[in-house]
């Protein structure tokens, strides 16, 4: 988004991916698109009719399930102003829209050095110089060691992730209905939310400790599941479902930074999106802020301030992503707890009445 966004103003950023290609791995689970922050990005990148062409405002539902498979909430309305967006649709529309040879695909970045005012960025066999670095490069970002000591924070849960293909898997895609599922208690999760092209995308969640985190994502699909198995003994045979039947993606231990997290203005070097504030998933705000951020910077870019401008971005982003990471630890708290229906249940009501 920012290297679209500085394209819009005459700059020619380059985009370093450690990736070989843009379909080398999934990219998750589908994302609501906010209109005051996700969705204006859209727009002033003029992209907002390919957005509405790819989003599914249908699929904005909310369920919520006791252990026992006690359907407690129910509510699906599409005229809410936050769509879903498949993160590969989203990821296509922005490719797309970048000039040719804009990303330069399977450059990860190993060591990055100041020189001469200007930065040596470099991976094996490989080095160039540029004149600004922007760390965009999520959670174990390479950059924010230049600029922070701050480092993720285990959160004490871990997510199972796990795929459906709805016409193989009915019960999952009535489980579901038309939006996202989910059914809590005592410490424990499931999670279903609908995708596009008649894909589900499912989460299983539990606290571990760190090492067995770890531990669970060296094992083999079939050993977790049977882990994940007795974790949720008891529960009704509908949510069992889910983990029994479900195609085995990967481990996700949920890391966060600190609330709050900021660093000291240094010219050349920024910040934005994950590397800048990584959060847990539960205050749905993730790619809403990161798209905000490039918003922002990209006006602090093409600024005639100089490099203050950059700054004054870099303090609009710590206070906007400061309240979303405090809701967003709140809301893992509750949910993983032991009355975590209950906070879940009031949370859904709580958005009702807004």
């Amino acid at each position: 988004m920012l290297a679209r966004l500085l394209q819009l103003q005459g700059k020619c950023p380059v985009v370093l991916e450690r990736d070989q290609h843009a379909e080398e791995r999934p990219l998750g689970g589908s994302l609501d698109m906010h209109g005051e922050t996700g969705q204006y990005a859209m727009e002033r990148a003029g992209l907002r009719e390919e957005f509405i062409a790819a989003a599914r405002p249908e699929d904005q539902g909310d369920r919520l399930y006791d252990p026992g498979g006690v359907l407690l909430f129910d509510r699906n309305d599409s005229t809410d102003d936050r769509p879903e967006i498949d993160r590969s649709a989203l990821r296509r529309i922005l490719l797309n829209s970048l000039t040719p040879r804009t990303v330069r695909w399977g450059q990860r970045i190993t060591r990055i050095a100041p020189e001469k005012g200007a930065f040596m960025v470099g991976g094996s066999g490989w080095q160039e110089q540029f004149d600004v670095v922007i760390g965009a490069d999520g959670a174990w970002s390479c950059v924010r060691p230049l600029l922070s000591v701050a480092v993720p924070r285990y959160e004490g849960v871990t997510l199972v992730e796990l795929g459906f293909d709805v016409d193989r898997h009915p019960r999952v895609g009535e489980l579901t209905g038309n939006g996202k599922m989910f059914a809590v208690g005592d410490n424990r999760a499931l999670i279903t939310q609908r995708n596009g092209y008649g894909h589900i995308r499912g989460y299983a969640g539990v606290r571990l400790a760190e090492s067995l985190a770890r531990e669970w994502g060296s094992w083999p699909g079939e050993n977790v599941r049977q882990a994940l198995q007795n974790a949720f003994d008891g529960w009704a045979p509908e949510l069992r479902d889910v983990i029994e039947t479900g195609e085995f993606i990967g481990v996700r231990p949920l890391y966060a930074l600190p609330v709050g997290h900021s660093w000291e203005s240094q010219a050349g070097l920024t910040l934005l999106g994950d590397a800048a504030h990584l959060m847990s998933p539960f205050s749905g705000e993730g790619v809403n802020l990161a798209l905000a951020d490039a918003v922002d910077l990209a006006d602090a870019l093409t600024s005639t301030d100089g490099w203050s401008s950059v700054g004054r971005y870099e303090r609009i982003m710590y206070a906007r992503a400061a309240v979303a990471a405090e809701g967003a630890a709140q809301g893992l708290k509750s949910v993983f707890s032991s009355t975590g229906v209950e906070h879940v249940l009031e949370h859904y009501r709580a958005r009702v009445h807004e």
